[in-house]
């Protein structure tokens, strides 16, 4: 196996609690991020990381209901779960693709263009985040395993085990990094679920594009937004 790809989810959220299994046009948020995800033609494998805490068991519930592999870890040592999540498979991948449950429009496309820059350039850690020119809440992470593995054993700081990668963008000296940059300056726009408004805005964009074309895009939701005078001003939308 090349890459896998590692998707992080919890219920435990301090702002919204079980967001991650909150409905979307009739299923869980986190299945039809499941959805999405699964077009991405760049990844061989996709594994959920959750907690080992009994608070999760209805994601682990999810997953085998999907068929889909789950790997459980430290709730707040997020980096250790993560690591774990890529230890646990038959095979060890050269690169591992993050993802987080709260971005139920995570586009696949973005997911390819990120792995493809990532294996093109050689670089240990590539994401279309280091430049926010994304909107938040399409981000997309690609690391070698032997730079997770480092950051694993080396990574001492709460904020380096809870976000996961910190400590490689955070050593440009020592790990190579490589950024998708996108044409337009679109970082203020705000499509992750942190708050019920965030939710509001997804369930939304689910109403008005899945039904018409199940697999639309970050630019179609784009073209919602702006061509709706409003569309998510709610905090959904912009920040």
């Amino acid at each position: 196996m090349t890459t896998l790809a590692i998707l992080q989810a919890r219920m435990s959220s301090r702002r919204l609690p079980g967001k991650v299994l909150a409905d979307v046009l009739g299923r869980p948020m986190l299945a039809r991020q499941i959805e999405r995800i699964a077009r991405a033609k760049r990844i061989d494998r996709l594994v959920i990381a959750t907690s080992d805490q009994a608070s999760d068991d209805p994601i682990a519930s999810l997953c085998a209901s999907l068929s889909l592999a789950c790997v459980r870890g430290p709730l707040d040592d997020v980096l250790a779960r993560f690591f774990a999540a890529a230890c646990a498979q038959p095979q060890r991948p050269a690169h591992v693709i993050r993802l987080t449950g709260d971005c139920p429009l995570t586009d696949p496309e973005l997911i390819d263009a990120v792995v493809e820059l990532h294996l093109a350039s050689g670089a240990d850690y590539t994401s279309n985040a280091l430049e926010r020119r994304f909107p938040d809440g399409l981000d997309v992470e690609a690391m070698r395993f032997d730079a997770l593995a480092a950051a694993q054993r080396e990574a001492a700081t709460a904020l380096q085990r809870e976000h996961v990668t910190p400590f490689l963008y955070e050593h440009p000296q020592r790990f190579a990094l490589a950024s998708l940059r996108g044409e337009r300056a679109l970082g203020a726009l705000r499509w992750t679920v942190d708050e019920p408004a965030d939710l509001r805005f997804v369930q939304r964009v689910y109403a008005e594009l899945h039904p018409v074309s199940p697999s639309f895009g970050w630019r179609d939701v784009l073209a919602l937004v702006e061509s709706h005078a409003g569309f998510g001003a709610e905090r959904g939308g912009a920040a």
